[in-house]
């Protein structure tokens, strides 16, 4: 599969993100994930074998991202905050393909490395409520309808939950170590409208009916997970 880099702002060269490090991240993912907790994962047949798909994530956990990464039957880039490229970390993450993202600003380059993820049929991961919360999708940011309109992607809705128990936790923000943390997969969907209308009005209609499915794959995903 050809590998072109795009042309970020002002024209400047951007690198398209490595496919083959971000099956090295998957690897990598899912040998910490089952070696440091329990993940159980349904669903993720749902994902579409092949062509561009956008996996939207909720965001509770500072694990949610690797633990994806690590289970999704697909390698994926996602958008991560600029934030956690620091030192050997950001090395790291570049390598395995990950798209680092300037939240405080629209970030051009990040949107052009996103949608030459998309565009060579790859899976981009998004945190659509932007930084980690409630993790129930309570407050979605226009991103992700953009990225679904302006690519024709399907969404794939994914529901991590863990434990909320504070006993054996070591790490804030972390589940307890070698407990269960439930993926659940949900059925891909169509953002857009089927006008291929890019408007504000569209993704801000586009971004309702976003919320309204992946607020209700969670609730079954708790319902099916007992969570």
């Amino acid at each position: 599969m050809r590998r072109d880099a795009g042309r970020g702002e002002a024209g400047v060269q951007v690198t398209a993100p490595s496919v083959k490090g971000a099956e090295v991240g998957r690897r990598i993912g899912v040998g910490l994930m089952y070696g440091l907790w329990k993940p159980r994962v349904l669903g993720s047949w749902r994902v579409p074998a092949g062509g561009p798909v956008i996996l939207a994530v909720n965001h509770s956990h500072n694990i949610d991202g690797p633990m994806v990464m690590g289970v999704a039957p697909r390698p994926a880039h996602f958008l991560i905050k600029q934030e956690a490229f620091i030192g050997p970390l950001g090395s790291f993450l570049e390598g395995i393909g990950q798209l680092k993202v300037d939240r405080t600003t629209a970030d051009r380059t990040a949107i052009t490395r996103a949608l030459d993820v998309l565009t060579e049929g790859g899976v981009l991961g998004i945190f659509p409520e932007g930084t980690r919360g409630d993790g129930d999708f309570a407050s979605l940011r226009a991103g992700l309808a953009y990225f679904a309109v302006r690519s024709g992607a399907p969404i794939v809705p994914v529901a991590v939950l863990g434990s909320t128990e504070r006993r054996g936790r070591l790490i804030k923000g972390l589940p307890p170590l070698r407990s269960r943390v439930d993926v659940v997969f949900g059925d891909p969907f169509d953002a857009g409208d089927g006008s291929g209308r890019r408007t504000r009005k569209a993704l801000d209609e586009a971004t309702v009916r976003i919320q309204e499915r992946l607020s209700g794959h969670l609730d079954n995903a708790r319902r099916l997970t007992g969570r």
